[in-house]
């Protein structure tokens, strides 16, 4: 089991009704979501880096990549909640 750390975090009140809602581990909803926030900030520097390396991408990359994700959402519905 991953090391954890108690912390204190203050949300919208109607946030945290409609959070209830949907779980019943807050703890562990919250966790996968920050981790999910940080792997997208880190994506997103190394694009920028490798962007700055390299030029940025062409059209025809970016449409390439867009079909390839389009792809994998729609033959794995669980992907879409990632």
């Amino acid at each position: 089991m991953a090391e954890t750390t108690r912390i204190t975090v203050t949300l919208p009140t109607a946030d945290v009704e409609a959070l209830k809602k949907l779980t019943d581990n807050v703890s562990a909803y919250v966790a996968e979501a920050v981790a999910r926030k940080i792997r997208h900030e880190l994506l997103g520097e190394e694009l920028r880096r490798y962007q700055d390396e390299h030029g940025a991408f062409t059209e025809d990359e970016l449409a390439e990549e867009r079909a390839e994700i389009a792809a994998v959402l729609g033959s794995d519905t669980s992907a879409r909640a990632a």
